[in-house]
Protein backbone atom coordinates (compact mmCIF):
# COMPACT_ATOMS: atom_id res chain seq x y z
CA UNK A 1 0.00 0.00 0.00
CA UNK A 2 1.01 3.45 -0.50
CA UNK A 3 -0.09 7.08 0.14
CA UNK A 4 -2.40 8.72 -1.97
CA UNK A 5 -0.98 11.36 -3.98
CA UNK A 6 -2.21 15.15 -3.47
CA UNK A 7 -3.87 16.56 -6.79
CA UNK A 8 -3.22 20.17 -7.15
CA UNK A 9 -3.96 22.51 -10.55
CA UNK A 10 -1.15 24.67 -11.86
CA UNK A 11 -2.31 25.95 -15.03
CA UNK A 12 -5.14 26.96 -16.90
CA UNK A 13 -6.09 27.80 -19.90
CA UNK A 14 -9.94 29.29 -21.56
CA UNK A 15 -11.01 29.60 -25.00
CA UNK A 16 -14.53 31.21 -24.36
CA UNK A 17 -17.30 33.17 -25.24
CA UNK A 18 -16.70 35.14 -22.27
CA UNK A 19 -13.29 35.88 -23.80
CA UNK A 20 -9.47 34.03 -24.52
CA UNK A 21 -7.90 35.14 -21.75
CA UNK A 22 -8.61 34.51 -18.37
CA UNK A 23 -8.10 37.84 -17.42
CA UNK A 24 -11.05 38.81 -20.21
CA UNK A 25 -13.29 35.67 -19.11
CA UNK A 26 -12.61 36.87 -14.74
CA UNK A 27 -14.09 40.37 -15.78
CA UNK A 28 -16.71 38.94 -17.90
CA UNK A 29 -17.70 36.76 -15.20
CA UNK A 30 -17.87 39.68 -12.71
CA UNK A 31 -20.01 42.50 -14.92
CA UNK A 32 -22.34 39.77 -16.11
CA UNK A 33 -21.42 39.62 -19.46
CA UNK A 34 -23.06 37.37 -21.43
CA UNK A 35 -21.66 35.82 -24.31
CA UNK A 36 -24.91 34.60 -26.75
CA UNK A 37 -25.66 36.21 -29.82
CA UNK A 38 -28.30 35.41 -32.75
CA UNK A 39 -26.24 33.82 -35.52
CA UNK A 40 -28.43 34.90 -38.70
CA UNK A 41 -26.82 31.88 -40.56
CA UNK A 42 -28.79 29.07 -38.82
CA UNK A 43 -32.08 31.30 -39.66
CA UNK A 44 -31.30 31.08 -43.52
CA UNK A 45 -30.56 26.95 -42.54
CA UNK A 46 -33.89 27.12 -41.02
CA UNK A 47 -33.36 26.38 -37.62
CA UNK A 48 -35.69 26.88 -35.25
CA UNK A 49 -33.80 28.95 -32.87
CA UNK A 50 -30.67 31.28 -33.91
CA UNK A 51 -29.56 31.45 -30.46
CA UNK A 52 -25.51 30.29 -29.61
CA UNK A 53 -22.87 31.32 -27.98
CA UNK A 54 -20.19 33.61 -29.65
CA UNK A 55 -16.59 31.97 -30.17
CA UNK A 56 -13.92 33.34 -32.04
CA UNK A 57 -12.03 31.43 -34.40
CA UNK A 58 -8.52 31.37 -33.68
CA UNK A 59 -5.69 32.09 -36.29
CA UNK A 60 -3.26 29.53 -36.18
CA UNK A 61 -1.44 30.13 -39.67
CA UNK A 62 1.38 31.49 -37.50
CA UNK A 63 1.38 28.58 -34.82
CA UNK A 64 1.46 25.57 -36.85
CA UNK A 65 2.84 24.45 -39.79
CA UNK A 66 -0.25 23.71 -42.70
CA UNK A 67 0.57 20.05 -42.21
CA UNK A 68 -0.56 19.86 -38.58
CA UNK A 69 -3.49 22.12 -39.46
CA UNK A 70 -5.08 19.83 -41.90
CA UNK A 71 -5.70 17.25 -39.03
CA UNK A 72 -7.61 20.03 -36.32
CA UNK A 73 -10.99 20.36 -36.88
CA UNK A 74 -12.97 23.29 -35.10
CA UNK A 75 -12.85 21.55 -31.46
CA UNK A 76 -9.15 20.66 -32.18
CA UNK A 77 -8.21 24.11 -32.80
CA UNK A 78 -9.65 25.34 -29.44
CA UNK A 79 -8.25 22.94 -27.60
CA UNK A 80 -4.89 23.42 -29.08
CA UNK A 81 -5.24 27.24 -28.13
CA UNK A 82 -6.76 26.34 -24.58
CA UNK A 83 -3.71 24.03 -23.71
CA UNK A 84 -1.24 26.02 -25.07
CA UNK A 85 -1.94 28.68 -22.64
CA UNK A 86 -2.79 26.67 -19.68
CA UNK A 87 0.71 25.00 -20.44
CA UNK A 88 2.61 28.24 -19.80
CA UNK A 89 0.60 29.11 -17.27
CA UNK A 90 2.26 26.35 -15.37
CA UNK A 91 5.66 27.35 -16.42
CA UNK A 92 5.45 23.97 -18.61
CA UNK A 93 7.93 24.69 -21.88
CA UNK A 94 8.13 22.07 -24.75
CA UNK A 95 11.65 20.90 -23.24
CA UNK A 96 9.68 19.62 -20.10
CA UNK A 97 7.01 17.24 -22.36
CA UNK A 98 9.95 16.31 -24.68
CA UNK A 99 11.44 14.81 -21.19
CA UNK A 100 8.71 13.67 -18.72
CA UNK A 101 5.58 11.25 -19.09
CA UNK A 102 2.89 13.70 -19.14
CA UNK A 103 -0.89 11.99 -20.08
CA UNK A 104 -3.45 13.34 -22.01
CA UNK A 105 -7.19 13.23 -21.10
CA UNK A 106 -9.56 15.64 -22.80
CA UNK A 107 -13.32 15.30 -23.05
CA UNK A 108 -15.48 15.60 -26.45
CA UNK A 109 -18.30 13.68 -27.86
CA UNK A 110 -18.54 15.04 -31.77
CA UNK A 111 -16.81 16.28 -34.36
CA UNK A 112 -20.53 16.59 -36.17
CA UNK A 113 -18.96 19.58 -38.69
CA UNK A 114 -16.04 17.77 -40.28
CA UNK A 115 -18.11 14.49 -40.60
CA UNK A 116 -20.69 16.21 -42.33
CA UNK A 117 -18.07 17.86 -45.04
CA UNK A 118 -16.43 14.92 -45.62
CA UNK A 119 -19.53 12.92 -46.47
CA UNK A 120 -20.85 15.83 -48.09
CA UNK A 121 -18.10 15.95 -50.85
CA UNK A 122 -18.91 12.10 -51.23
CA UNK A 123 -22.39 12.20 -52.41
CA UNK A 124 -21.63 15.38 -54.38
CA UNK A 125 -18.46 14.44 -56.16
CA UNK A 126 -18.78 10.46 -56.07
CA UNK A 127 -15.31 10.09 -55.26
CA UNK A 128 -14.13 9.42 -51.58
CA UNK A 129 -10.48 10.75 -52.89
CA UNK A 130 -11.44 14.00 -52.89
CA UNK A 131 -12.00 13.91 -49.16
CA UNK A 132 -8.41 14.33 -48.35
CA UNK A 133 -6.14 12.90 -46.05
CA UNK A 134 -6.89 15.06 -43.13
CA UNK A 135 -10.45 13.92 -43.44
CA UNK A 136 -10.38 10.96 -41.53
CA UNK A 137 -8.25 12.84 -38.41
CA UNK A 138 -11.23 15.37 -38.22
CA UNK A 139 -13.90 12.38 -38.13
CA UNK A 140 -12.73 10.95 -35.50
CA UNK A 141 -14.08 11.50 -32.24
CA UNK A 142 -11.10 11.17 -30.49
CA UNK A 143 -9.33 14.23 -32.68
CA UNK A 144 -8.97 16.41 -29.99
CA UNK A 145 -6.41 13.99 -27.83
CA UNK A 146 -4.97 12.87 -31.18
CA UNK A 147 -3.88 16.13 -32.09
CA UNK A 148 -2.46 17.20 -28.63
CA UNK A 149 -0.79 14.71 -28.47
CA UNK A 150 1.23 14.88 -31.59
CA UNK A 151 1.53 18.57 -31.33
CA UNK A 152 3.10 18.95 -27.84
CA UNK A 153 4.48 15.44 -27.58
CA UNK A 154 3.16 14.04 -25.29
CA UNK A 155 3.67 10.58 -23.73
CA UNK A 156 1.53 9.45 -20.76
CA UNK A 157 -1.85 8.07 -21.26
CA UNK A 158 -3.69 9.33 -24.27
CA UNK A 159 -7.69 9.23 -24.48
CA UNK A 160 -10.98 10.78 -25.13
CA UNK A 161 -13.72 11.07 -22.68
CA UNK A 162 -16.54 10.84 -24.29
CA UNK A 163 -19.75 11.47 -21.24
CA UNK A 164 -22.24 14.10 -23.63
CA UNK A 165 -21.83 17.07 -21.31
CA UNK A 166 -20.26 15.41 -18.52
CA UNK A 167 -17.09 15.04 -20.58
CA UNK A 168 -14.49 17.43 -19.76
CA UNK A 169 -15.65 17.00 -15.93
CA UNK A 170 -14.92 12.97 -15.79
CA UNK A 171 -11.83 13.89 -17.79
CA UNK A 172 -10.27 15.96 -14.60
CA UNK A 173 -11.97 13.65 -12.12
CA UNK A 174 -9.93 10.70 -14.25
CA UNK A 175 -6.63 13.08 -14.37
CA UNK A 176 -6.95 13.01 -10.77
CA UNK A 177 -7.47 9.00 -9.91
CA UNK A 178 -4.17 8.62 -12.04
CA UNK A 179 -2.60 10.80 -10.12
CA UNK A 180 -3.58 10.13 -6.61
CA UNK A 181 -2.65 6.74 -7.84
CA UNK A 182 1.29 7.46 -9.18
CA UNK A 183 0.35 6.36 -12.25
CA UNK A 184 0.47 9.88 -13.83
CA UNK A 185 2.81 12.92 -12.49
CA UNK A 186 0.98 15.20 -14.10
CA UNK A 187 -1.94 15.14 -16.96
CA UNK A 188 -3.44 17.50 -19.29
CA UNK A 189 -6.92 17.57 -18.85
CA UNK A 190 -10.11 19.66 -20.49
CA UNK A 191 -12.68 19.62 -22.83
CA UNK A 192 -13.51 21.06 -26.83
CA UNK A 193 -16.98 21.55 -27.91
CA UNK A 194 -17.78 22.96 -31.41
CA UNK A 195 -20.36 25.62 -32.56
CA UNK A 196 -21.13 25.01 -35.88
CA UNK A 197 -24.71 25.06 -36.39
CA UNK A 198 -24.08 21.17 -37.92
CA UNK A 199 -23.08 20.35 -34.17
CA UNK A 200 -26.59 21.39 -32.97
CA UNK A 201 -29.10 20.94 -35.61
CA UNK A 202 -30.52 17.69 -34.14
CA UNK A 203 -30.66 19.36 -30.60
CA UNK A 204 -32.98 21.89 -32.48
CA UNK A 205 -34.73 19.48 -34.00
CA UNK A 206 -36.21 18.33 -30.91
CA UNK A 207 -36.55 22.23 -29.96
CA UNK A 208 -34.12 22.01 -27.19
CA UNK A 209 -32.89 25.65 -27.77
CA UNK A 210 -34.37 29.03 -26.05
CA UNK A 211 -36.64 30.76 -28.88
CA UNK A 212 -36.10 34.33 -26.95
CA UNK A 213 -34.12 35.70 -29.95
CA UNK A 214 -35.09 38.98 -29.30
CA UNK A 215 -33.31 39.49 -26.01
CA UNK A 216 -30.31 37.13 -27.15
CA UNK A 217 -28.32 37.69 -23.84
CA UNK A 218 -31.93 36.86 -21.35
CA UNK A 219 -32.49 33.50 -23.51
CA UNK A 220 -30.25 31.19 -21.16
CA UNK A 221 -32.43 31.26 -17.77
CA UNK A 222 -31.27 28.92 -15.81
CA UNK A 223 -33.55 27.67 -12.92
CA UNK A 224 -35.74 30.67 -13.56
CA UNK A 225 -39.74 30.14 -13.90
CA UNK A 226 -39.35 31.09 -17.64
CA UNK A 227 -36.68 29.58 -18.89
CA UNK A 228 -37.55 27.55 -22.27
CA UNK A 229 -35.05 25.93 -23.33
CA UNK A 230 -30.80 25.64 -23.52
CA UNK A 231 -28.40 27.93 -25.75
CA UNK A 232 -25.58 25.73 -27.07
CA UNK A 233 -22.00 27.25 -26.75
CA UNK A 234 -18.59 26.32 -26.94
CA UNK A 235 -15.22 26.62 -27.19
CA UNK A 236 -12.22 24.89 -24.65
CA UNK A 237 -10.95 24.77 -21.38
CA UNK A 238 -7.73 23.03 -20.25
CA UNK A 239 -6.29 22.52 -17.17
CA UNK A 240 -2.98 21.22 -15.83
CA UNK A 241 -3.17 18.62 -13.10
CA UNK A 242 -0.37 17.48 -11.57
CA UNK A 243 0.95 15.97 -8.04
CA UNK A 244 1.80 18.24 -5.47
CA UNK A 245 4.81 16.58 -4.93
CA UNK A 246 5.63 17.03 -9.25
CA UNK A 247 4.39 20.90 -8.51
CA UNK A 248 6.94 21.72 -5.59
CA UNK A 249 9.58 19.85 -7.20
CA UNK A 250 9.02 22.30 -10.28
CA UNK A 251 8.71 25.33 -8.14
CA UNK A 252 4.86 25.70 -10.21
CA UNK A 253 2.19 28.13 -9.16
CA UNK A 254 -0.60 25.89 -7.06
CA UNK A 255 -3.74 27.40 -7.35
CA UNK A 256 -6.04 25.00 -6.13
CA UNK A 257 -6.35 21.48 -4.91
CA UNK A 258 -8.69 18.72 -6.30
CA UNK A 259 -10.20 16.51 -3.05
CA UNK A 260 -13.05 15.16 -4.90
CA UNK A 261 -14.32 13.24 -7.96
CA UNK A 262 -17.83 11.88 -7.58
CA UNK A 263 -19.54 9.69 -10.31
CA UNK A 264 -22.93 7.93 -10.72
CA UNK A 265 -25.37 6.97 -13.71
CA UNK A 266 -29.21 7.57 -13.59
CA UNK A 267 -30.06 4.23 -14.97
CA UNK A 268 -33.39 5.78 -16.03
CA UNK A 269 -34.37 7.71 -19.41
CA UNK A 270 -31.37 8.44 -21.99
CA UNK A 271 -32.62 12.55 -22.12
CA UNK A 272 -34.61 13.18 -18.76
CA UNK A 273 -32.45 13.52 -15.31
CA UNK A 274 -33.69 12.18 -12.29
CA UNK A 275 -33.14 13.38 -8.73
CA UNK A 276 -31.32 10.08 -7.63
CA UNK A 277 -28.41 9.91 -9.64
CA UNK A 278 -27.32 13.55 -9.33
CA UNK A 279 -27.46 13.31 -5.66
CA UNK A 280 -25.30 10.12 -5.09
CA UNK A 281 -22.54 11.66 -7.76
CA UNK A 282 -22.64 14.80 -4.96
CA UNK A 283 -22.40 13.01 -2.41
CA UNK A 284 -19.82 10.58 -3.07
CA UNK A 285 -17.49 13.72 -4.28
CA UNK A 286 -18.21 15.16 -0.81
CA UNK A 287 -17.04 11.52 1.08
CA UNK A 288 -14.31 11.39 -1.58
CA UNK A 289 -13.19 14.75 -0.37
CA UNK A 290 -13.60 13.75 3.45
CA UNK A 291 -14.86 17.34 4.41
CA UNK A 292 -17.85 18.26 6.16
CA UNK A 293 -20.56 19.88 3.25
CA UNK A 294 -20.38 23.00 5.30
CA UNK A 295 -17.44 23.73 4.18
CA UNK A 296 -18.13 24.11 0.18
CA UNK A 297 -18.47 27.60 -0.24
CA UNK A 298 -19.76 28.26 -3.68
CA UNK A 299 -21.70 25.29 -6.15
CA UNK A 300 -21.45 25.57 -9.54
CA UNK A 301 -24.55 24.24 -10.88
CA UNK A 302 -25.02 21.94 -14.10
CA UNK A 303 -27.97 23.99 -14.77
CA UNK A 304 -28.51 24.28 -18.22
CA UNK A 305 -32.25 25.99 -18.83
CA UNK A 306 -34.30 23.27 -19.15
CA UNK A 307 -37.33 22.30 -17.12
CA UNK A 308 -36.58 19.37 -16.30
CA UNK A 309 -33.28 19.19 -15.69
CA UNK A 310 -32.77 22.21 -13.72
CA UNK A 311 -36.03 21.37 -11.63
CA UNK A 312 -34.14 17.83 -10.70
CA UNK A 313 -30.73 19.52 -10.04
CA UNK A 314 -32.64 21.88 -7.73
CA UNK A 315 -33.91 18.68 -5.83
CA UNK A 316 -30.71 17.01 -5.82
CA UNK A 317 -28.64 20.18 -4.02
CA UNK A 318 -31.28 21.04 -1.87
CA UNK A 319 -31.21 17.09 -0.75
CA UNK A 320 -27.58 16.77 -0.03
CA UNK A 321 -27.25 20.79 1.17
CA UNK A 322 -30.50 21.68 2.96
CA UNK A 323 -32.50 24.09 1.69
CA UNK A 324 -30.69 28.05 0.97
CA UNK A 325 -27.37 26.69 2.77
CA UNK A 326 -25.17 27.38 0.26
CA UNK A 327 -24.75 30.09 -3.11
CA UNK A 328 -25.11 28.37 -6.37
CA UNK A 329 -25.38 29.63 -9.59
CA UNK A 330 -25.20 28.31 -13.13
CA UNK A 331 -22.39 30.08 -15.10
CA UNK A 332 -24.47 28.70 -18.12
CA UNK A 333 -26.98 31.99 -17.92
CA UNK A 334 -23.49 33.91 -19.16
CA UNK A 335 -22.29 30.97 -21.61
CA UNK A 336 -24.67 28.89 -22.68
CA UNK A 337 -24.45 25.74 -22.65
CA UNK A 338 -21.12 24.25 -23.24
CA UNK A 339 -21.96 20.93 -23.79
CA UNK A 340 -18.51 18.33 -23.77
CA UNK A 341 -16.75 21.96 -22.75
CA UNK A 342 -18.42 22.86 -19.96
CA UNK A 343 -17.82 20.36 -17.02
CA UNK A 344 -13.76 21.59 -17.93
CA UNK A 345 -14.78 25.54 -18.32
CA UNK A 346 -17.08 25.78 -15.00
CA UNK A 347 -13.82 24.37 -13.02
CA UNK A 348 -11.58 27.49 -14.36
CA UNK A 349 -14.71 29.75 -14.09
CA UNK A 350 -14.64 28.84 -10.40
CA UNK A 351 -11.51 29.26 -9.71
CA UNK A 352 -11.12 32.52 -11.42
CA UNK A 353 -14.03 33.54 -8.86
CA UNK A 354 -11.99 31.97 -5.98
CA UNK A 355 -9.07 33.83 -6.42
CA UNK A 356 -10.85 37.12 -6.86
CA UNK A 357 -13.44 36.26 -3.51
CA UNK A 358 -16.33 36.85 -6.27
CA UNK A 359 -19.80 34.61 -7.04
CA UNK A 360 -20.99 36.01 -10.65
CA UNK A 361 -24.66 36.14 -10.50
CA UNK A 362 -27.20 33.40 -12.37
CA UNK A 363 -27.98 36.24 -14.33
CA UNK A 364 -31.49 36.40 -15.98
CA UNK A 365 -32.84 34.73 -12.89
CA UNK A 366 -35.82 37.03 -12.05
CA UNK A 367 -38.72 34.51 -10.90
CA UNK A 368 -38.00 31.29 -8.83
CA UNK A 369 -40.32 28.38 -9.34
CA UNK A 370 -41.23 25.50 -7.04
CA UNK A 371 -37.72 23.84 -6.83
CA UNK A 372 -35.18 26.80 -7.55
CA UNK A 373 -37.19 28.60 -4.52
CA UNK A 374 -35.42 26.59 -2.80
CA UNK A 375 -31.68 27.15 -3.42
CA UNK A 376 -29.60 30.58 -2.41
CA UNK A 377 -29.06 31.71 -5.91
CA UNK A 378 -27.79 35.15 -6.30
CA UNK A 379 -28.87 36.87 -9.29
CA UNK A 380 -26.31 39.63 -9.75
CA UNK A 381 -22.76 39.00 -8.71
CA UNK A 382 -21.99 39.25 -4.90
CA UNK A 383 -18.61 39.54 -3.30
CA UNK A 384 -18.38 36.93 -1.09
CA UNK A 385 -14.69 35.02 -0.40
CA UNK A 386 -14.96 31.26 -0.31
CA UNK A 387 -12.21 28.41 -0.51
CA UNK A 388 -13.90 25.11 -1.35
CA UNK A 389 -16.68 24.70 -4.36
CA UNK A 390 -18.43 22.17 -5.67
CA UNK A 391 -19.07 21.92 -9.76
CA UNK A 392 -21.50 19.68 -11.15
CA UNK A 393 -21.58 17.97 -14.62
CA UNK A 394 -24.47 15.94 -16.03
CA UNK A 395 -24.92 14.16 -19.59
CA UNK A 396 -27.42 12.46 -21.72
CA UNK A 397 -27.52 8.62 -21.03
CA UNK A 398 -27.49 9.70 -17.37
CA UNK A 399 -24.01 10.34 -16.57
CA UNK A 400 -23.29 12.60 -13.38
CA UNK A 401 -20.08 14.25 -12.19
CA UNK A 402 -18.91 16.06 -9.55
CA UNK A 403 -15.88 17.65 -8.76
CA UNK A 404 -14.70 19.49 -5.49
CA UNK A 405 -11.81 21.84 -5.18
CA UNK A 406 -9.86 24.07 -2.82
CA UNK A 407 -8.12 26.90 -2.49
CA UNK A 408 -4.47 27.01 -2.47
Amino acid sequence: MFDMQRVVITGLGIWSCLGTTLDEVRDALYIGKSGIVLDPVRKEMGFRSGLTGRVETPDLKKELPRPLRAYMPEPAQYAYCATRDALKHAGIDQDYLDTHEVGLLYGNDSTADAVYKSISKIVEKKDTMLCGSGAIFQSMNSTVTMNLGVIFHLKGINLTVSGACASGSHAIGLGALLIQDGLQEMVVCGGAQEVNPAATGSFDGISAFSIREDAPEKASRPFDRDRDGLVPGGGAATVILESYESAVRRGAPILAEVLGYGFSANGDHISSPNVDGPARSLEMAIRRAGIDRREIGYVNAHATSTHVGDANEAKAIARVFGERTVPVTSTKSQTGHEMWMAGASEVIYSILMMKSGFIAGNINFEHPDEDSSKLWIPAHTIERPFDTFLSNSFGFGGTNSTLIIRNV
